[in-house]
């Protein structure tokens, strides 16, 4: 039975690539760290439009996708990705009391989302599409670090404060493109549980951040 299915599959697969559309590109883009939890938060005035510049500053991603497919499309990618977030800490200390600190994180991840997409508008050069799908992260050398840290001892900064980072994470992604010519531009939006965890022992959070990309089909 095993087999069966196996070799359905790989018939299946081999009949897609032989009758469908296949095109390889290359993509980058931006990400931000700014996600729709802060953004509601904002009308109690713990959100600022300070906070919203920062975690729009910095953040890139770059790689490679495949587009297999018609008016119905299947588009896997690999990416990696670049992005840094600024919190900021109040320590309690006897002699020193509120000392404010500045943790920076530093998220360095592959990341490897398989969209399912349809083209709302399928013309020869021009078309607009939709899509969605899973998105998986992983870590690839994300880190934390410190500034403004006095004279505080980094180690135990780091062992109280600097949490951990997780190996993978899984998520959905989904939003809307543009294709002209061999020109190909995104917007989306990412849900997903982050690969780090502020506090050690606990789960990351869910987040949701907005990514835009231009690629280049072959």
């Amino acid at each position: 039975m095993k087999r069966t299915i196996l070799t359905l599959a790989a018939l299946l697969i081999t009949w897609l690539f032989a009758n469908a559309q296949l095109n390889f590109g290359i993509k980058g883009g931006y990400n931000s760290s700014l996600n729709l939890k802060n953004i509601s938060s904002g009308q109690y005035g713990t959100y600022t439009l300070k906070d919203v510049k920062e975690e729009l500053a910095n953040g890139f991603h770059g790689g490679v996708f495949i587009r297999v497919g018609g008016k119905i499309y299947v588009q896997p990618e690999l990416l990696y990705g670049l992005q840094k977030k600024k919190f900021q800490l109040t320590i309690q200390e006897a002699t020193n009391p509120n000392i404010p600190i500045d943790k920076f994180v530093t998220f360095s991840t592959i990341d490897v989302p398989v969209l399912i997409g349809y083209k709302l508008v399928d013309g020869k050069i021009f078309n607009i599409r939709a899509f969605a799908g899973p998105k998986f992260k992983l870590n690839a050398g994300s880190k934390f670090s410190f500034e403004n840290i006095q004279n505080l001892k980094k180690e135990t900064l780091e062992k109280d404060l600097g949490g951990e980072f997780k190996d993978a994470s899984v998520g959905l992604e989904l939003g809307a493109g543009v294709d002209l010519f061999m020109f190909t531009l995104d917007a989306r939006l990412n849900v997903i549980n982050d690969v780090y965890s502020f506090t050690k022992g606990t789960k990351p959070d869910l987040t949701s951040n907005f990514v835009v990309s231009l690629g280049w089909k072959f």
